[in-house]
């Protein structure tokens, strides 16, 4: 295991003199500094972004993850992406540490958590803040023995029965909650619909005290958020309603704002 990056003794440093809400109650708890920033942001988060490298990589990372204020003074910003997987599958490992690196540092300049997918010696070597699997994937139990107590993880469900579980995981950080409805990015798995995101609702309330925070994922696009918010689901992970608009940086701003603006 590696250890803290520069960035992460920052992040020490931010939740022990008070920065993140919880910080000094989860270090009075055990709770390292750097697991209780992390755990802070993922709780206050609304908006995930996956997605793979693409031209201008950095740039479009940028933009995303500090949206530009339209009309606003140079280097102004608003809210964009608070969490970025990527994703893309099949990289040799030097390309997929390369890129999620370079996504690393982003995440770093605009205060978002980066998180790796499947690949715990990945997510180690490189030092991301969260490492997300499927339920085909290494178990949590597993990944936490090997990253350590620091790393976030999430983990992805499709029914009730996994949706309880990842619950009740003192290993799972998050969960998702979808696909909600048919994608390209999980070819071949049937949309699981709004029900099981209205289950969602009723078992961990967004933003309740003592909920684990967790995400509708799948299919989800500016058209169809308000379907998602309306059963009560308060965070989203999105792909292509980001990565396949014409202008990223407003798509990212438009999402973050209706997520936020939901009571």
């Amino acid at each position: 295991m590696v250890g803290p990056l520069p960035a992460d003794r920052a992040l020490e440093q931010a939740a022990a003199g008070g920065a993140f809400p919880g910080g000094p109650g989860d270090l009075a708890a055990g709770v390292s500094a750097v697991r209780a920033a992390r755990l802070a942001r993922l709780a206050a988060a609304r908006l995930y972004l996956c997605t793979p490298r693409r031209h201008g990589y950095e740039a479009f990372l940028d933009g995303v993850l500090a949206p530009p204020a339209p009309g606003g003074p140079t280097g102004a910003a608003v809210a964009g992406v608070d969490l970025v997987q990527l994703r893309e599958k099949g990289l040799e490992w030097r390309d997929e540490a390369s890129a999620l690196g370079r996504m690393l540092a982003a995440g770093r300049r605009h205060g978002a958590l980066v998180s790796g997918n499947d690949r715990a010696d990945l997510a180690a070597v490189v030092g991301v803040d969260i490492l997300h699997v499927g339920q085909d994937d290494i178990p949590p139990a597993t990944a936490r023995r090997l990253l350590g107590p620091d790393v976030i993880i999430g983990l992805s469900t499709h029914d009730e029965r996994q949706l309880e579980v990842a619950i009740e995981d003192p290993d799972v950080d998050y969960f998702c909650v979808g696909p909600v409805w048919p994608t390209p990015t999980k070819e071949g798995r049937p949309g699981v619909g709004l029900r099981l995101v209205a289950a969602a609702v009723a078992a961990a309330p967004p933003f309740a005290l003592g909920s684990k925070p967790w995400f509708a994922i799948g299919g989800i696009d500016e058209e169809r958020l308000d379907e998602v918010l309306a059963t009560g689901a308060r965070r989203a992970v999105v792909v292509r309603a980001i990565t396949g608009a014409d202008d990223p940086a407003a798509a990212a701003a438009r999402l973050a704002a209706r997520l936020r603006a939901a009571a």
